[in-house]
């Protein structure tokens, strides 16, 4: 599947301009790149003007929250110090207008195999991220690139699995037991559209994505609602 990331810079670019009058703080739930990784003098080219949007917004006083995703893990201080945001390597739960909200990428949340588990490990461990600043960016970004758009080139993203075989509604629900507190768990990743209740006040909303759905979520005080942007179509009403 080919994918035009210029165009969808430029499409998420318009967005921001969009939302940015009303929006008292923006959550982007990681994947946000393709790929991303900072060495100690250089960050990878592109996304010029996505960052340069960010930092305009978040100067002008909106309030930008970054999750890390599975393609955007290796993250230092770049994105705080030159573009202003808050960024979240775990779940993070907030209250807004008297709802509670867990928020995260979504990303290995709910999937105990043991594959997961390790590749996890193996992503998250220090040794391979200073082993791989070892590395010229010439060979490293070719080839995280490759890995990153493998997904793609292998299929589509499957459909609503049902609500027994969805890692991220087998999540909310264990969660639910610990924080029994959450109405909305909001998660991306899963490149699908979802807003699936687990209790008479609890949701799981699946955000989409930016590759096919232009898809988000609005949440002011009448509630929360799914839209796709330059569509003009509500998704769903929460």
């Amino acid at each position: 599947m080919h994918v035009d990331t210029i165009d969808i810079e430029r499409k998420l670019c318009r967005w921001f301009e969009k939302v940015r009058p009303d929006a008292k703080a923006i959550y982007l739930l990681g994947d946000i790149f393709d790929y991303w990784f900072e060495y100690r003098y250089a960050v990878p080219k592109g996304y010029t003007r996505v960052l340069g949007k960010i930092a305009e917004l978040t100067d002008n006083g909106t309030e930008i929250h970054f999750f890390i995703g599975n393609h955007d893990i290796w993250l230092t201080d770049y994105l705080i110090k030159e573009c202003g945001l808050i960024l979240h390597f775990e779940p993070f739960i907030t209250e807004l207008y008297g709802k509670t909200f867990y928020l995260a990428h979504g990303d290995g949340l709910g999937d105990k195999s043991l594959s997961i588990r390790l590749l996890r490990r193996l992503f998250h461990s220090r040794c391979l991220r200073k082993a791989f600043a070892l590395l010229h960016p010439d060979w490293t970004i070719p080839m995280a690139h490759k890995w990153s758009n493998s997904s793609r080139e292998n299929g589509e993203t499957p459909d609503f699995l049902g609500e027994d075989n969805e890692f991220q509604i087998k999540f909310a629900k264990e969660q639910l037991i610990r924080t029994p507190h959450i109405n909305y768990f909001v998660f991306g990743h899963r490149h699908i559209i979802l807003d699936h209740p687990i209790q008479p006040d609890v949701r799981v909303i699946l955000l989409g994505d930016w590759i096919k759905y232009f898809s988000y979520a609005v949440y002011d005080e009448d509630g929360l609602r799914l839209e796709q942007f330059e569509k003009d179509h509500v998704i769903s009403d929460l």
